[in-house]
């Protein structure tokens, strides 16, 4: 049950913490963007991140992967970070939040 609980915590650490990286080309941070598919901490601790980019020659594609593992792994309890970067399904601009919708002046 405290297991459990720890992770939860932990996975509520790294939606925050996601939210604290910015694509470079746009003022909305990347879980709001819809870039970051699923998420979630295994038994022993390990962050797993499936996410996209806006398109796969993106300028970014080496930095923004690098920076996510980085941000994760600085997290308390956090003790590797698997990540995987997918583009299917393809992002587009349905995925993000009202709040990123909001922010970019499309609603």
């Amino acid at each position: 049950m405290r297991n459990d609980l720890d992770k939860r915590m932990l996975e509520e650490e790294i939606k925050s913490r996601l939210k604290t990286i910015y694509d470079p080309e746009l003022p909305v941070n990347i879980y709001d963007l819809g870039l970051v598919y699923e998420f979630g901490v295994d038994d022993d601790f390990i962050a797993s991140i499936t996410m996209t980019l806006t398109a796969p020659n993106c300028p970014v594609a080496e930095s923004l992967p690098q920076e996510v593992r980085e941000t994760i792994q600085q997290i308390m309890g956090i003790k590797d970070v698997k990540l995987e970067i997918v583009f299917e399904p393809p992002w587009d601009m349905d995925m993000m939040t009202d709040e990123a919708r909001l922010e970019l002046g499309f609603l």
